[in-house]
């Protein structure tokens, strides 16, 4: 079984920036694909980006240029790193990750908020 604890959640100003981690533990298999899906009030989960344990990367349309997702299979920690915020990006962020895809495992989640 995989643990994923998220950290670097918070309050931001539109524009600003902030980075997303996550550490998984346990028995990690080395097909393991981590990523990040989000959720704001009232509107249902969705993926916002993930990574291949070899380094290929998918985005959601309305994160790509502004967001950058990376790994470090070495720590098994995966980062989100997210530029030029807007409030439509405020919501509760989740770490998965699973074997050849993302789903099966799921962190507790993070609070972004991004509002003047």
């Amino acid at each position: 079984q995989v643990q994923l604890v998220e950290s670097g959640g918070g309050l931001v100003q539109p524009g600003g920036s902030l980075r997303l981690s996550c550490a998984a533990s346990g028995r990690i298999a080395s097909i393991y694909v981590m990523g990040w899906y989000r959720q704001a009030p009232g509107k249902q989960r969705e993926l916002v980006a993930r990574i291949s344990s070899g380094g290929s990367t998918n985005y959601a349309d309305s994160v790509k240029g502004r967001f950058t997702i990376s790994r470090d299979n070495a720590k098994n920690t995966v980062y989100l790193q997210m530029n030029s915020l807007k409030p439509e990006d405020t919501a509760v962020y989740y770490c998965s990750g699973g074997v050849l895809r993302v789903g099966t495992d799921w962190g507790q989640g993070t609070q972004v908020t991004v509002s003047s």
